[in-house]
């Protein structure tokens, strides 16, 4: 799979670059709320925060693929089209734990149950059919700004 390089929004006028800012800052929120809420996937949504911000923001973009907790992610399912069994098991975990208190808890009718039912098993396919990457080894790459 061929990566474009970043163009930070030369090719863009100041309202596309805002947009397409904005876009990434929205989507990046969305997926921090997706990280407890079941029902709003995390990975895709700081993909296009990715996306985003290289096509606005050269600082946001390397902020992001720089980031503790999601850089990792965004390079694993960038680069290599998955991620560690570890990942995995935690989305899948906690995808079950929290479709379950809703279903048991805050859903009264069953065919809300079954579709979140449905959703669930969906999901768990879809995470457990990615690329299982192998768990790295010492310090993890930053990818940090080309050469």
């Amino acid at each position: 799979m061929r990566e474009e390089k970043p163009t930070f929004g030369r090719r863009l006028n100041p309202l596309q670059r805002f947009l397409f800012f904005l876009a990434g800052t929205i989507s990046l929120g969305l997926a921090i709320l997706g990280i407890p809420l079941p029902l709003l996937p995390t990975t895709p949504f700081l993909l296009l925060s990715a996306y985003c911000y290289a096509r606005s923001s050269e600082r946001f973009y390397y902020w992001l693929l720089n980031h503790r907790y999601f850089g990792e992610h965004i390079s694993n399912y960038r680069d290599h089209g998955g991620t560690t069994a570890r990942v995995k098991a935690v989305a899948i975990a906690m995808l079950w734990v929290t479709i379950s208190i809703s279903a048991i808890f805050a859903v009264s009718q069953m065919w809300v149950r079954l579709l979140l039912l449905a959703i669930a098993i969906g999901v768990t396919i879809h995470i457990s059919s990615l690329k299982t990457l192998p768990k790295r080894q010492g310090p993890s790459r930053k990818p940090g700004k080309p050469v």
